[in-house]
C-alpha cells in the first residue's frame, strides 16, 4: 500500500506446510524483520503448533486470533478460545490442537538480549511447499532473496541446500552447504548436518563426509 504500510488478512496469506501443521508464512510475507512472527491455521482435530522445544532460546508468545485450540505445554494441557495468550519459554515443550475448524494463531518469537535474526525457516517452508507443487523456479526465487538478505549468516545459506538437495541438485546443494559450514559455528550447525533428513539424498556423496569434516 501507499504510505510505507500494509494492511493484511491472515486468511489472504497463502499456507505453506511445515512439520505436519499449515503455517502462514506472516514475517516472508511482509518482510518483517524485528521478531519472528508467523501464523497457524487448522480445522478440528488438525495439528496447530507442531511439537517443539526452543532449544535456541526463544520464548514464543502464542495468540488464538480465531476458534479455539487445546495447548500442550510441559505435561500439561489447557484449552485456549479466541484472545488467549499463551506464553512459553524457551526448551519447554509446546504443541497444540484445533478445536474448531478455521482456528489460527499467531505466534510471536525472539530471544532476550540478542537481536533478531531470521534464518528463513519460513521462507524455506513456503519455498519446499512450492518445490513439492512443481514450482521449483518460484521456490528457488525465495531461497535466493533470503540469501541476499542475509549472505553472512550461516542459517540462510543451509536452508538454500536444504531446498537444492530435495530438488535434486546436488552441485548447488553443496556449494550452499559449503557455504554455511564456512559460516557457522561447529557447535550450533553440526547437529544440523548430522540429522537432518532434508540432506538424506546427499550422505551417499562422498563430498558429504567432506563437509562433516
Amino acid at each position: 500500500m501507499s504510505g510505507g504500510y500494509t494492511i493484511l488478512s491472515l486468511d489472504e496469506v497463502e499456507t505453506a506446510s511445515h512439520r505436519g501443521s499449515n503455517l502462514i508464512p506472516v514475517r516472508h510475507t511482509l518482510g518483517f524483520r524485528p521478531a519472528g512472527v508467523n501464523a497457524w491455521r487448522a480445522d478440528a482435530g488438525g495439528q496447530l503448533i507442531p511439537p517443539h522445544e526452543e532449544d535456541s532460546g526463544n520464548e514464543e508468545l502464542y495468540v488464538v486470533v480465531r476458534g479455539r485450540a487445546t495447548f500442550t505445554v510441559g505435561k500439561e494441557t489447557a484449552e485456549a478460545s479466541a484472545g488467549t495468550l499463551v506464553f512459553v519459554p524457551p526448551e519447554v515443550f509446546r504443541t497444540a490442537v484445533a478445536e474448531e475448524d478455521g482456528t489460527i494463531v499467531f505466534a510471536v518469537g525472539g530471544t532476550v538480549g540478542e537481536a533478531f535474526n531470521a534464518g528463513g525457516w519460513d521462507s524455506f517452508a513456503l519455498a519446499d511447499t512450492y518445490r513439492q507443487a512443481g514450482r521449483l523456479d518460484e521456490g528457488r526465487a525465495i531461497m535466493r532473496q533470503l540469501i541476499a538478505e542475509k549472505p553472512d549468516y550461516w542459517a540462510t545459506s543451509y536452508n538454500a541446500g536444504c531446498f537444492e538437495s530435495l530438488a535434486g541438485n546436488v552441485d548447488a546443494a553443496f556449494e550452499h552447504l559449503r557455504r554455511a559450514k564456512e559460516l557457522a559455528p561447529d557447535e550450533e550447525s553440526a547437529q544440523y548436518f548430522r540429522e537432518d533428513s532434508d540432506l538424506d539424498p546427499l550422505r551417499d556423496d562422498p563430498r558429504f563426509q567432506e563437509l562433516l569434516g
